[in-house]
């Protein structure tokens, strides 16, 4: 059975991390996606983080199901050679700063004027207007700027930004939502259109309702290490063997079985536990009953005793209990990826899973330039041709 994107080609010519993830998210359920790359400046990616043998491993997770071609954007010939690839396609992702793909003559006029049905999908910082859209933009400054650094650390705390690309991923699934909305919208008019998405935004929709609470009551959202104002108990908690557990009781049902479970069901009687909120503003109390029951107790004993008494539990894990977990290898969560030159390698499969037509992994990310020559050559490029472009630095 085809995939749901069998027939899309998206050229992607970003970096770092928010819109090479998206074209990965839509290559993965089919689309055939062309990784643009400079000749003499590889994406970044390539060597961030960890890398095995000198083969950097972040880029076999970022550059999956993507052909590789190298191309000098700058160059005039490089432009046109773009604009030519560009004329059959359908998506085109990138993430320059604002004004450079215009300097280039590349801007959405000037493509729209070879493809009218193409989906110009621009990542960027801070959008594409307004005072801030020329600055440098990257996920941590909107992790800072979005309020998720400043609603998250300890109370007594400084602002925590997170080890990861937090901002970056949002955007990404957002940028793969934005360009089937788009898609579908061209289904309708015939015609494709531009995304502008600032990596600040996606993660401010995450936050909740951080912006009607303080329109309507001026309540700021404040640091509360693992605590929410919501409800409570609910934290990590420290078991015997030195591992621990996140509980959580967003529900009242779950709130009095943990009481109930910890030996504490007399503090269920009392007036404030029959709301979060009330609950919350005694959290401290609470959190001692779990605390004292829980670091009595291995961890397994913990969940083994949570999930007989219908609580809502999880073991904190690192990489090596994902990898060793049961309910992840049911879901298909971890992937085997054939690979060129690691043999194989394991990722994170697709997100989510669909019944009828699901996504797939294919092969993790390739050599740099690698399907230059074919992917140019079905453009009408001879051999010579190809040579002659290396030569001059176009290629």
């Amino acid at each position: 059975m085809s995939a749901p994107l069998d027939g899309i080609t998206v050229v992607d010519l970003a970096t770092l991390f928010a819109g090479p993830l998206a074209a990965a998210f839509l290559g993965d359920f089919g689309a055939d996606v062309i990784k643009v790359e400079h000749p003499a400046k590889p994406d970044p990616s390539r060597g961030h983080g960890p890398s095995r043998d000198g083969v950097g491993l972040w880029w076999k997770v970022l550059g999956r199901n993507k052909r590789t071609v190298t191309l000098n954007l700058s160059d005039p010939e490089g432009a046109e050679l773009l604009r030519r690839l560009l004329a059959d396609a359908d998506v085109l992702v990138e993430n320059f700063r604002p004004g450079t793909l215009e300097r280039w003559g590349l801007g959405p006029a000037e493509l729209h004027a070879v493809n009218p049905r193409l989906v110009i999908t621009r990542i960027s910082g801070f959008g594409q207007v307004g005072p801030y859209a020329r600055r440098p933009g990257f996920g941590t400054l909107a992790e800072a700027m979005s309020g998720f650094a400043a609603a998250t650390g300890e109370t007594d705390g400084p602002p925590t930004l997170p080890p990861f690309g937090l901002a970056d991923s949002v955007s990404a699934l957002a940028a793969a939502y934005a360009v089937m909305l788009a898609l579908r919208a061209r289904d309708v008019t015939g015609t494709g259109q531009v995304v502008d998405l600032a990596i600040i935004e996606p993660i401010m929709a995450m936050l909740g309702p951080q912006i009607t609470w303080y329109d309507q009551l001026g309540y700021v959202q404040p640091r509360l290490g693992n605590r929410s104002n919501n409800n409570a108990p609910r934290n990590t908690y420290r078991c015997a063997d030195g591992r621990w557990v996140a509980v959580s009781t967003s529900a009242q049902s779950i709130a009095e079985r943990v009481l109930r479970l910890v030996g504490r069901a007399e503090l269920i009687a009392e007036p404030w536990f029959a709301t979060g909120s009330g609950r919350a503003a005694h959290a401290d109390e609470l959190d001692a009953a779990v605390s004292a029951w829980v670091a009595q107790r291995d961890r397994d004993e913990v969940v083994a005793a949570f999930e007989q008494a219908q609580a809502a539990v999880a073991p904190v894990y690192d990489v090596r209990d994902i990898l060793a977990d049961p309910q992840y290898a049911a879901l298909g969560t971890v992937r085997t990826v054939p690979d060129e030159e690691l043999g194989e390698v394991r990722m994170q499969n697709v997100p989510f899973r669909l019944g009828a037509t699901p996504g797939e992994i294919r092969h993790a990310g390739r050599r740099h330039g690698q399907d230059t020559d074919a992917v140019f050559g079905a453009l009408g490029l001879d051999a010579d041709e190809l040579a002659a472009l290396r030569e001059r630095g176009v290629l």
